[in-house]
């Protein structure tokens, strides 16, 4: 099959967390397939812009691939990357509003977090097609920051290096006077969060044609 973009994710492994996040979006990522959702009014509703990506943890951003370069290419160097990259770990997960977004987020020291994902965005820019001026003009509808600006310059996306913020996002833009309805729902559906929370593989995933994205490699970190 061919992608019009890549990325790179922390994809849960099979577990109760897994199968949360697939039903809760209505989006099997590691199978590529819709699943059956979980049964709550209103939820199609909040998780439409996260359903496409399916239930994951972003390392490096969706891109499109440079010119003379291949989805095989890429598959390989990921994998030659995560054999010389250690696992990550922090205290565990938790609920947290982002804005009008609901996530989970890491607790305790997330530096090995950030260290990971700085790992793959730079070591495989290589692969990365440049923005577009429609790019570059849609990110900056967001009043990026100075930092944010050039990190989008150099490496096609505002938030990574300091700015990176690991989550694994579970709604769109909720209304405000929805928020706290919708963190109740979270908290009466999630199952028991992982403590401690480990990275101990990556995964290669593609953006179909239909705009939904898949599990393309799992590759396991043994640096």
């Amino acid at each position: 099959m061919s992608y019009t973009r890549f990325a790179i994710y922390y994809v849960p492994p099979s577990s109760a967390l897994a199968d949360f996040g697939a039903a809760w979006l209505g989006w099997d990522l590691i199978r590529g397939m819709p699943v059956e959702a979980l049964a709550i009014s209103g939820r199609d509703g909040v998780t439409a812009s996260p359903r496409k990506y399916g239930f994951h943890g972003t390392l490096k951003p969706p891109f499109r691939l440079r010119n003379g370069y291949d989805a095989a290419r890429l598959a390989q160097s990921v994998q030659e990357l995560a054999a010389c990259t250690a696992p990550a770990a922090c205290t565990g997960l938790k609920l947290s509003r982002l804005g009008r977004f609901l996530a989970l987020t890491p607790t305790g020291d997330t530096a090995a977090l950030g260290q990971l994902a700085s790992v793959f965005v730079t070591q495989l820019d290589a692969f990365r097609a440049p923005p577009t001026a429609q790019d570059l003009a849609k990110r900056r509808q967001r009043r990026l920051s100075e930092r944010q600006d050039a990190n989008l310059e150099r490496w096609g996306y505002p938030y990574v290096l300091d700015e990176f913020r690991f989550h694994l996002t579970l709604t769109g833009k909720l209304p405000k006077d929805q928020i706290e309805n919708w963190i109740a729902v979270l908290e009466n559906a999630l199952p028991a969060l992982p403590e401690p929370f480990e990275i101990n593989s990556v995964a290669l995933v593609g953006e179909r044609a239909d705009g939904q994205f898949e599990l393309i490699e799992r590759f396991d970190l043994t640096g």
